[in-house]
Order: structure tokens, then C-alpha cells, then sequence
């Protein structure tokens, strides 16, 4: 006898299901302040890019074959 598959769900439904409970989790870990969520979610941002700059600034060229990090992620379709 065969193993039942799941059935097949696209990686975009996927995807709004784990932002989705990443959304709630932030929102929870918050007491529902959206404020306080945003203002944590800015501040974690800032902290990641300054280690991005600190990264940038010490990674050998030749280390990454002259892949250089992005400061921006690219624009993103809203859904």
C-alpha cells in the first residue's frame, strides 16, 4: 500500500501562514501593542544594520568573490 501524500500547497500559502504566525507571535510577545511591536521591529532593524555595515567592512572581497551585502531588501508585492 502507498503513503498518503499531503496534499500540495503552494510555498506562497505557506509563506502568508508563517508571516502570519510570526505577526501574531510579536503582537502576543507585546501584550497586542502594535507601538511596542514596531518600535522593537525598528530597533532590531537598526541593530542588524550596523552589523551589516560592520560585516561589509571586514569581509575580505576575494572571501566572497566580490558578492557585496544589500542594505535594502527588494520591494515586495503587498498582499
Amino acid at each position: 500500500m502507498r503513503p498518503q501524500l499531503a496534499p500540495k500547497v503552494s510555498n506562497e500559502e505557506t509563506a502568508n501562514e508563517d508571516l502570519n504566525w510570526e505577526v501574531e507571535a510579536v503582537l502576543s510577545w507585546h501584550d497586542e501593542d502594535a507601538k511596542a511591536a514596531i518600535a522593537t521591529l525598528l530597533q532590531d532593524c537598526r541593530h542588524l544594520r550596523s552589523q551589516l555595515a560592520l560585516a561589509e567592512s571586514v569581509i575580505s572581497r576575494g572571501m566572497v568573490r566580490g558578492w557585496r551585502p544589500s542594505f535594502d531588501r527588494p520591494p515586495f508585492e503587498r498582499r
